[in-house]
């Protein structure tokens, strides 16, 4: 091979496991494969199977592998009919062998990065997954990690565990990393449709994720390394995280002055520049906006920086369901006379956002605690989420489940809750037959429903 020859991406040849492994993904018949087939996997094993490649989905979770193979879904906006279409394509099997990634041109991790119970970076799955690749790495694959962390994790962490078995990155693998960007639930935007960030370990591994994500979705961004893609990650969430605290601070402030937060944001967004309106709520959810900025502000205290801005966002959004509960308790003692210790509530909306049935952070979880708490009965309905499952934060509701829609029930409890704002419920229906309604998503002023008995919060 002449080492000195250039392609015309304008990379010297200089390997031949690049070369091949771009040859694969130029013609698609590159194997995919996709570690973890939750929110971001599923939907991005989607896109690739229709881009005509092989997928491979592994996952530890068994009942989700056979449950993918007998083509049915457990996302709910991932359906039934999209699964097993996948399937009939001869180019999509999930497993739990792991000894198949040797078969994967492509390994793409779509793994949990949590806070631990310190509110620190649970790397553990990541790391876990790494090791697992390690044992298997063979030349010419490309890694490429897609979930969220910390500028440095696919460097410092996984490139040394990848490279113990004596294979070099940038010549005999390539290292990337690829931020998701997923919306569950949301129709305009499909994985598809959303550009993908890529940073790469040296110039090889960027070319390659470049142009595999350039082959599938609407955009590939190249910047110059995995460091500045994971720092992308985090300005995303961490700037909605910080305007999100700042309106959930405005509602509080507002709220004693006697303003409607919501009217305000509604007019003030008429401002064709210079403005971009945010909305309060209950309290942050989500796999990415309430953890995130965590790892920033983790990683900062390595330079012995201290991320105060960004601590206070946290500290006043955490803040919220607290808020929100003083707020019903307020309600209800100056509405019915009746304390929180009493009453019996019912929770509308377990989701962390409307029209999807992910639990994953939802600020429902610590509302129903914290109104248990104080002595009240909560129930709660949401037509996403039938039952609870467990987690690590909130194991004591797991089993909860959803009661039945139903107006003359709801006019037995003292108060309806609504803490997730779902389409398709009769809101008029739900104000007409409610004693008290505390609404924090302004959910009922935009259907057009009003009430002596609602209550903004």
């Amino acid at each position: 091979m002449d080492l000195g020859t250039c392609d015309d991406s304008g990379l010297e040849t200089g390997s031949d496991a690049f070369l091949a492994l771009r040859i694969r993904i130029e013609t698609h018949i590159a194997t995919i494969g996709i570690i973890g087939l939750g929110y971001v996997g599923l939907p991005l094993a989607q896109a690739i199977v229709e881009r005509g490649y092989p997928v491979l989905g592994l996952d530890v979770d068994t009942t989700k592998v056979e449950t993918l193979n007998r083509g049915e879904t457990y996302i709910r906006h991932i359906t039934a009919e999209t699964v097993a279409a996948m399937g009939a394509t001869g180019r999509f099997s999930a497993t739990v062998d792991f000894d198949r990634l040797a078969e994967c041109d492509l390994i793409l991790i779509c793994v949990p990065t949590p806070l631990n119970r310190y509110r620190e970076p649970d790397l553990s799955y990541v790391e876990e997954t790494t090791r697992a690749i390690a044992a298997r790495l063979r030349r010419g694959q490309l890694i490429v990690l897609e979930s969220t962390t910390y500028p440095g994790t696919t460097a410092q962490l996984m490139a040394p565990i990848l490279e113990a078995g004596g294979l070099r990155s940038g010549s005999d693998f390539f290292l990337a990393y690829s931020p998701e960007r997923e919306d569950p639930g949301n129709p305009q935007y499909s994985t598809a449709a959303i550009p993908k960030v890529v940073g790469g370990e040296g110039p090889e591994a960027l070319e390659l994720a470049r142009l595999f994500y350039a082959s599938i979705v609407a955009q590939a961004i190249p910047v110059s390394s995995s460091a500045t893609a994971e720092a992308v990650k985090l300005t995303e969430n961490i700037f909605r995280a910080v305007n999100i605290a700042l309106v959930n601070e405005l509602k509080v402030i507002y709220d004693a002055m006697g303003i409607d937060v919501w009217e305000v944001i509604d007019a003030a967004k008429t401002k064709p520049f210079g403005f971009m309106p945010f909305y309060p709520g209950p309290g942050l959810g989500g796999h990415c906006i309430p953890i995130d900025p965590f790892y920033l502000t983790w990683k900062a205290r390595e330079f012995e920086i201290n991320t105060r801005f960004i601590e206070l966002a946290g500290e006043v959004n955490t803040r919220m369901p607290h808020w929100v509960v003083e707020r019903l308790a307020l309600a209800l003692d100056q509405r019915l006379g009746r304390g929180l210790s009493r009453a019996r509530v019912l929770l509308l909306g377990m989701a962390y956002k409307k029209n999807v049935g992910d639990l994953r952070e939802s600020p429902s979880l610590r509302l129903m605690e914290m109104m248990e708490g104080r002595g009240a009965h909560v129930d709660y309905h949401d037509p996403y989420i039938p039952e609870v499952m467990r987690t690590r934060e909130h194991p004591s509701l797991a089993g909860r489940r959803s009661i039945a829609w139903n107006l003359a029930s709801i006019a037995e409890y003292d108060a309806v809750l609504i803490a997730t704002d779902h389409d398709g419920l009769d809101y008029e229906g739900m104000v007409g037959a409610a004693k008290l309604v505390v609404d924090t998503r302004n959910v009922c002023a935009r259907h057009g429903v009003s009430g002596a008995n609602v209550v903004k919060a």
